[in-house]
Formats: structure tokens, C-alpha cells, sequence
């Protein structure tokens, strides 16, 4: 494995302290974006996703949600994803949120925020907590289980991505997501729809749910909304 651009950092949540992986650019600065995980935890390959936003030009940090615990047992993840403490969660997001527009390396003062699986619909939570701090949003093939929370408080636009042939994030739930962050928040949304794709196509961690060809496309999207609304 090549050698990381990044390292562990703490940072403050609402009165206690939170972990997660930085990651800076060569240029020792750029727009800040905070990645949400998934079930698995903070494992490497969201590390190595806040490595590639660095080498971008972003600042990315992703903070651990799960407080040092990780699996690549989906019986293990699911436990742990429903003993997440939201609230807490919310408050390591916010404190990651701070920790970027605070830091000397984030230019601009709005971050952008991407999630993936669990941390699809969290991103979403994050960024209608922050408000004016988040200026794009990306979460990626994710629908909330129960009722959708409050997201009237998002400010910035939002970019989705779903594979067609996702039988949890499903695109009439998708769509049904789309349609209420449009009428709750009034921002601009846009979902992105890829034919063939299932669940988690964007993780080159598994190969069974791995599509290069979709993966490439969310990628280049993604890059060019977090600069057109950051940057």
C-alpha cells in the first residue's frame, strides 16, 4: 500500500474530543470537505478517499463515527450502526465541520460534506445542522429507514448518486428523497441515476459491488460540484 498523504487528528465535539483521518493537499491548502463513513467504520478505504480528495486539491477529513471500532463482517456493521448514538454523531460532524473552518489550510468559508451508505443520509443530517457552513452536499446511495429528519436547514445544493439496481436505496425511494429536500430546504437537488449499478458501487474495497465505469462518473461529477460551489 502506497504511503498516506494524511494522519490522524483530534478535534473538539461540543465539550469532548473526536478522532479522524486529515488529509491535506500538496499545496498545503484548498476548500474543506468532510467524509462520512460507512457501516464498515473508519476503515481505508475512506481514508483513502480523503487521500484522493488531497491530491484534488481539497482539505478532507473524515471523522470516526465509531469511535475507533470497525468490521468488515456486515452482521458486526449492522450492530454498530444501530448502536450509533445520532446525536453524538451529529456533534463529531459539527466538530469536524469547526474543525475545518478553523483550520489555517481551509480556504473559503463554506466546507462540502460526502457520505456514502449509512453516511449518506448522516451527511444530510450534517448539513442541515451547519447550515451556511456547508456549501455542497453529496450523498451517495442513501435513504433514511424511517421518517426523513428535519432538512430544512440545508443551505447548499445537494448531489446524489444511486445505482438503479439498489434494492435498499431504491430509485423511487431516491426520488421520493429528492423531492422532499427540494420542498422541506428549497435548495437545488440533483440525483444522479446509473444503470446497472447496485449498492455501494463506489467502493473499489468490494469487488462484488464495484463498478469502475460508474465509479469514474460519481467521482468526476462529484469533483466538479464541490469546486463550482466551493472554490
Amino acid at each position: 500500500m502506497a504511503e498516506r498523504a494524511g494522519s490522524s487528528v483530534q478535534f473538539r465535539s461540543n465539550g469532548a474530543t473526536a478522532d479522524g483521518y486529515l488529509a491535506i493537499p500538496p499545496a498545503g491548502s484548498g476548500p474543506g470537505v468532510v467524509v462520512i463513513q460507512e457501516w464498515w467504520g473508519l476503515v481505508d478505504h475512506i481514508r483513502d478517499l480523503c487521500d484522493r480528495l488531497a491530491g484534488e486539491g481539497f482539505v478532507a477529513l473524515a471523522p470516526d463515527l465509531f469511535h475507533g471500532e470497525k468490521t468488515t463482517e456486515p452482521d458486526e456493521a449492522g450492530k454498530l450502526m444501530m448502536e450509533l448514538d445520532i446525536e453524538r454523531a451529529a456533534r463529531d460532524m459539527s466538530g469536524a465541520v469547526d474543525y475545518l473552518l478553523g483550520s489555517d489550510a481551509v480556504t473559503g468559508d463554506r466546507i462540502g460534506a460526502i457520505g456514502f451508505c449509512m453516511g449518506g443520509g448522516l451527511v444530510l443530517v450534517l448539513a442541515a445542522r451547519n447550515g451556511d457552513k456547508v456549501g455542497a452536499t453529496v450523498p451517495f446511495y442513501s435513504v433514511f429507514a424511517g421518517d426523513v429528519p428535519d432538512l430544512s436547514g440545508i443551505t447548499g445544493p445537494v448531489l446524489g448518486h444511486f445505482g438503479e439496481e439498489d434494492e435498499g436505496a431504491s430509485p423511487d425511494k431516491a426520488r421520493d428523497l429528492e423531492a422532499t429536500i427540494h420542498e422541506q430546504a428549497g435548495v437545488e437537488v440533483t440525483f444522479h441515476f446509473y444503470r446497472g449499478a447496485g449498492h455501494a458501487f463506489f467502493n473499489d474495497d468490494r469487488p462484488e459491488a464495484y463498478s469502475a465505469e460508474h465509479a469514474a462518473r460519481a467521482w468526476e461529477l462529484t469533483l466538479q460540484f464541490l469546486r463550482a460551489n466551493l472554490e
